[in-house]
């Protein structure tokens, strides 16, 4: 998160160099106790005027010194009260000047960050709202314009047309369901059943799955040890695997491969999906695990991908305390890396994750 700019030492805060409040208000009072005991003296002894006026004028000289160094002491604070009025509108473009060094400085320091982050929540949101809605209009754009033409009797209800509308349902049903795994990994609820697992039937059932959808794709797998395990929730680990594999199947060329494998390192589990679509640029890398990112060499909608897969898997995948992140693979593709914890000899149990 990049914090709000910060604008330099401005002359009406004498007292930012120093770093307590406490100090700051002892400094004001002694300097408005010298000032006033000075001017009087200097009034009486020096200039001759009568006491009662030098008290007036040393009071005056007094109240404008401390009205000056409270002004710059308290103007951070009148600052973070106007920001706030302007975020209750929804204007989070407002900042605090933090140029004082004391407790002060800091809550205003603290409060340009809180600002930056709820203006990046806030976009966060408008983005997903219009996401969400796009995706879901697609769809139901498609099921009513071929409703209307079986009602019109443009169009009869014959297997193709049924056969159309149903994977319109299925993908919004893929979407909704998505969504929900997505809106509880974020908000840590996610119960995860962690315990040691062996890693190949988990990899050949998500295979399998992959298969019966007959995309004219070749999966391979390779696991180097039958006996191979990890430490995790086996039917999350599936849900990433079983990902991963799609995304490998929708962008891979027709009659390509893709191929998922599994290997042991000093302290975890290293699962890779190799697939020879065009591959996920550099830049893309990172991004591609948003929600709803889409690159044109890495995600597109228009065959049903929602953006949602890749950014579920790194949830799960945070969750178990592994690693996931894409490599190139030569001469062209892409190779999904998931870094996952090596089995344990430790007990079956189950766990509430909660961040």
């Amino acid at each position: 998160m990049k914090h709000m700019p910060q604008v330099p030492h401005v002359p009406d805060r004498p007292l930012d160099a120093l770093t307590s409040i406490k100090v700051k208000l002892a400094t004001l009072i002694v300097g408005a106790v010298s000032v006033t005991v000075f001017v009087f003296w200097f009034g009486v002894r020096i200039v001759h005027v009568w006491p009662s006026a030098a008290g007036i004028i040393a009071a005056a000289v007094a109240l404008l010194l401390v009205s000056r160094l409270a002004r710059g002491m308290t103007s951070p604070l009148r600052e973070m009260a106007a920001a706030a009025q302007a975020m209750a509108k929804g204007d989070y473009t407002q900042h605090v000047t933090a140029t004082s060094h004391d407790e002060v400085g800091r809550l205003a320091t603290a409060f340009n960050q809180m600002a930056a982050e709820l203006a990046e929540t806030d976009r966060v949101r408008r983005d997903l709202v219009a996401n969400v809605s796009h995706e879901l209009r697609t769809p139901l754009t498609a099921l009513q314009a071929t409703l209307e033409n079986l009602v019109d009797g443009v169009a009869t209800a014959d297997p193709r047309t049924l056969t159309t509308m149903l994977g319109q349902v299925e993908r919004l049903g893929r979407l909704v369901t998505q969504l929900l795994d997505l809106s509880r990994l974020e908000a840590g609820t996610v119960p995860l059943d962690r315990h040691a697992f062996a890693v190949e039937p988990v990899l050949a059932h998500a295979v399998r799955e992959q298969e019966l959808n007959d995309a004219g794709i070749a999966i391979e797998m390779r696991v180097d040890d039958h006996a191979l395990s990890a430490d995790g929730d086996p039917e999350r680990v599936h849900q990433v695997v079983a990902n991963l594999l799609e995304n490998a199947v929708r962008h891979s060329p027709n009659g390509g491969s893709v191929i998922v494998r599994a290997r042991r390192t000093a302290e975890s589990v290293v699962i890779e999906v190799l697939d020879e679509g065009p591959g996920i640029a550099a830049a893309d890398a990172e991004r591609v695990f948003e929600r709803f990112y889409r690159a044109d060499t890495a995600r597109s909608s228009s065959d049903g991908g929602a953006g949602l897969g890749l950014a579920i898997a790194r949830w799960i995948v945070d969750l178990h305390g592994g690693e996931i992140h894409s490599e190139p693979r030569e001469p062209h593709g892409c190779r999904m890396v998931v870094t996952l914890p090596g089995a344990h000899p430790q007990p079956r149990q189950s766990e509430e994750i909660t961040q």
